[in-house]
């Protein structure tokens, strides 16, 4: 078993400054209590409890001779202004990147800005900073959450967006949700406040979960930061999510080969120490018990064979002869010597002609001696395995990259053969997904790592999966290189979701937005696409330290204000069709996804108070072309200009008519 624990797990700086304020304070004698739990971890909430702490859950319950203590998420305005209201005294410890988001929010406009906060709407920290905002604001919790506030809110595009995220919001989460507010809005003003010792600890806890079989991520059950980490390491590989040591047990890791740790921002360090330790004595205890058993054919072989080799039981001998079950070899004694071919390779199914021919000098070890028929058994295996074990060994020094040949597949693994060794590689690091079936890599030449020695026992296991998430992805970052904005790339139609389609391009999938797919509106994908399609798409935009790729199914040649461009100038009359309807206007809809408004003052010839009193969805009518704007897409129409030229012309021809009376009326007189 190997256990690697992620360098950035535990308390992050704003954590440490909290917890530090308040023991430095009882350390001085004071009285302390805290405005709600200092941070959420119940170890150390208790060991506090137990020094005389007090939690109170508002100002009016702190008592005058104690020190009141802000904790680290932070508090709304109002509750800072109580507090000084009482002339409590009291330390602020909120942290400083929670700080920063509440100056964000405050320094907002009422009539121009609207906030969009990314977080978990019942966390502490939110209610803080919603506490701080001067202008409306809005809370999301995921994509789906953000969709909905877009659709039932259509004016917001008339403000200034402010987006914000809580400290510990999820880096995946929130580059997807700004990908969408990005496609609804263009004035959106981007503030990334996700802590970047958050950042650090969940980009290392998602490289680490993509390279182990188990990880543990430790943390309070009420902490937003470690819940985030357990989601991420959990897509890539089994974990567990635990307190503390006490609810680790030895049947969640005893078939694990190599385990990952990592903690959330309020873990303190003597828990992951404690927990590091418990797994290193399950292992000790894992490792007696298997010296017991005979789980591996090849390991029984090892601690048999494998001895110290001194200098006298070593030769060196020549091949003189080749037989179907033995080679001859002259070692420059009075004896004949000779090679079982069980002692001639670690191989099986193998013939000795194959591995050696007549005339080879070999390196041996004398394995018994028959002085009376004057011979010499003797093997090259155990000796090509002493030095295939030491480049073993320095192969996991050097992170070296080893090629094998896998020789058998057994219950929970492969096993491979590379230098005379044979390497137990676990399933779960023996392919680059779980569904891989095994039977496939039997007698196929693999690439791997060492990535646990046991000297002792002579025992060694390796990785596929490693090099193979390696070689991906340094496939990927070759292919992000190789892009640009506008390039067209081929890939089939993965999946479908209600905000557009997951598109698979070789190594990585990209998303069509649902307002890429057409130059019409749509409502569901489908409508365009199916699962299995395969497509051309452009590049739209792509993040490559994110690895998100964002694609355009729809053409430029069909993009319909090219056409309006073309073919409907200002001035001209077009027949519309009514497909919205607000207190300011109507929505006209000209071309496939084209819509003009009709202001409620263009609507009619005569003052109507809504729109509705004389349109209805659906309704057809002739509109004129009154103004563009083709850079902000947004089209001004107008019925009742077109009402106005038409009674004009109609003016005109009975006037002319009347003339024409006249001029008759007069030749008859």
């Amino acid at each position: 078993m190997h256990i690697e624990v992620a360098s950035s797990a535990g308390f992050c700086f704003g954590v440490n400054r909290a917890v530090n304020t308040v023991y430095d304070l009882l350390g001085s004698g004071k009285n302390v209590c805290t405005l709600g739990s200092i941070i959420h971890n119940p170890q150390i909430i208790d060991d506090m409890l137990k020094k005389g702490v007090k939690i109170v859950e508002s100002p009016e319950d702190a008592s005058k001779d104690t020190v009141l203590v802000i904790r680290a998420h932070g508090i709304a305005r109002n509750v800072e202004k109580n507090i000084n209201n009482l002339n409590l005294e009291y330390i602020d410890a909120t942290c400083p990147f929670v700080k920063k988001i509440h100056n964000i929010v405050a320094n907002t406009s009422l009539n121009k800005d609207i906030i969009f906060i990314a977080g978990d709407k019942n966390h502490p920290e939110v209610k803080g900073i919603i506490g701080h905002c001067n202008a409306v604001f809005f809370v999301f919790n995921n994509y789906d959450e953000l969709l909905d506030i877009i659709k039932n809110n259509k004016k917001l595009s008339q403000f200034n967006i402010i987006f914000v995220a809580q400290t510990t919001f999820s880096l995946r989460k929130w580059q997807v949700c700004l990908d969408l507010l990005k496609s609804n809005y263009k004035n959106v003003s981007v503030f990334n406040t996700i802590c970047s010792a958050t950042a650090k600890r969940q980009s290392e806890a998602e490289a680490l979960s993509k390279k182990v079989d188990l990880m543990i991520v430790i943390g309070g059950k009420k902490s937003s930061n470690t819940a985030k980490l357990f989601d991420i390491c959990k897509k890539n590989c089994k974990s567990i999510f635990i307190e503390k040591t006490e609810d680790l047990q030895f049947d969640d890791i005893k078939n694990s080969k190599f385990i990952g740790i990592t903690a959330g921002a309020s873990t303190p360090a003597d828990i992951i120490e404690e927990v590091k330790q418990k797994m290193e004595d399950i292992l000790k205890n894992k490792e007696n018990e298997a010296e017991q058993e005979e789980e591996l054919d090849f390991e029984q072989m090892l601690e048999e064979s494998l001895k110290t080799l001194n200098t006298d039981d070593q030769v060196k001998g020549v091949v003189v002869g080749i037989a179907p079950n033995e080679v001859y070899v002259d070692i420059g004694r009075k004896h004949a010597g000779f090679i079982p071919l069980a002692e001639l390779s670690n191989e099986s199914n193998v013939r000795p002609e194959d591995i050696v021919k007549i005339g080879d000098e070999l390196d041996l070890l004398i394995m018994k001696t028959n002085d009376q028929d004057g011979t010499v058994m003797l093997s090259k295996k155990r000796v090509d395995v002493a030095k295939g074990f030491k480049k073993i060994i320095d192969a996991k020094n050097n992170n070296t990259i080893l090629t094998g040949c896998v020789v058998d597949v057994i219950k929970g693994g492969i096993i491979v053969l590379t230098n005379g060794i044979k390497i137990f590689i676990p399933a779960s690091l023996a392919t680059d997904s779980r569904d891989k079936d095994l039977e496939k890599l039997r007698n196929n030449e693999v690439k791997f790592r060492i990535i646990e020695v046991n000297e002792r026992r002579r025992r060694a296991i390796g990785s596929i999966r490693s090099v193979l998430l390696e070689e991906k992805n340094e496939a990927i970052d070759e292919f992000f290189n190789s892009l640009e904005n506008g390039k067209i790339l081929k890939g089939k139609v993965k999946t479908f979701k209600n905000y557009g389609v997951f598109v698979d391009l070789g190594l990585v999938d990209g998303l069509i937005h649902i307002s890429e797919l057409s130059w019409g509106k749509i409502k569901d994908p489908s409508e365009i696409l199916k699962i299995g399609d395969e497509i051309e798409v452009s590049v739209k935009n792509f993040d490559k330290e994110s690895r998100k790729i964002s694609l355009r199914y729809k053409k430029d040649e069909d993009n319909p204000w090219e056409k309006l461009k073309n073919d409907y100038p200002i001035g001209s009359t077009v027949e519309a069709k009514i497909v919205g309807l607000t207190d300011y206007g109507a929505f006209a809809n000209i071309l496939p996804g084209v819509d003009g408004l009709i202001h409620v003052s263009q609507i009619s010839n005569k003052r109507i108070n809504k729109p509705q009193d004389v349109l209805s969805i659906g309704d057809k009518v002739d509109v004129m072309i009154k103004d563009i704007d083709f850079e902000k897409h947004r089209i001004s129409l107008s019925i009742r200009d077109l009402l106005r030229e038409n009674k004009s012309e109609n003016s005109s021809e009975t006037n002319k008519m009347k003339e024409n009376n006249d001029v008759s009326e007069k030749k008859e007189e």
